[in-house]
């Protein structure tokens, strides 16, 4: 068995690596895609504790609610990861969080669930964001794709009704088991 501490590919252009290097690689993200991305989602959804924003509620407890809420419909595992992850970029990416999000579960979640992670922003708009001089009506741009009323429900039923001190918050303990489930490593070379 390799040293991943010490194994390194050896070039130092990307146009004079080797096969070799490339499965040095390979094996280094498979191990800390296995070992530690969970890790890393949970200390990032953790760090949006204490963040409100100006929200009645922070940031971690609106993803929490929010998954609460899709966890209580019956919603399945998947979804209620997309339910705790969906504002996951708040923290590095404030205008465009729902980007990053959906880049985090892409490779991890249906082609449903990455849409709504993705979209839910402009469909969550409707809410609010004539109150702020934007379009509430934008998403209407998005009628007609395939999982637009998916999004919608997602938004009026969960991501909406999550910013209530006063609501049930599970600890994020409560669904550590399910991000560890997802997050795990994704053999890109198996496409």
């Amino acid at each position: 068995m390799t040293d991943l501490l010490t194994e390194r590919a050896a070039f130092t252009r990307m146009d004079r690596s080797t096969r070799h290097d490339w499965d040095v690689i390979g094996r280094h993200l498979a191990d800390y895609t296995a070992n530690t991305l969970a890790d890393r989602i949970l200390a990032e959804l953790a760090h949006m504790g204490g963040e409100h924003g100006g929200f009645a509620v922070d940031r971690l407890t609106h993803s929490l609610q929010t998954a609460h809420l899709a966890e209580q419909a019956g919603h399945d595992e998947e979804y209620l990861v997309c339910a705790l992850v969906h504002d996951i970029g708040d923290g590095l990416a404030p205008m465009n969080h729902c980007d990053l999000a959906a880049a985090v579960v892409r490779p991890y979640v249906s082609e449903a669930n990455h849409w709504m992670v993705q979209n839910h922003g402009v469909l969550q708009g409707y809410y609010f964001w004539h109150h702020i001089g934007w379009d509430r009506n934008a998403r209407d741009a998005l009628r007609g794709c395939e999982h637009y009323e998916y999004t919608e429900e997602f938004c009026a039923k969960y991501d909406m009704l999550a910013f209530d001190p006063d609501g049930v918050t599970p600890p994020l303990s409560h669904y550590e088991p399910l991000i560890r489930s997802t997050f795990t490593y994704v053999d890109y070379a198996e496409g």
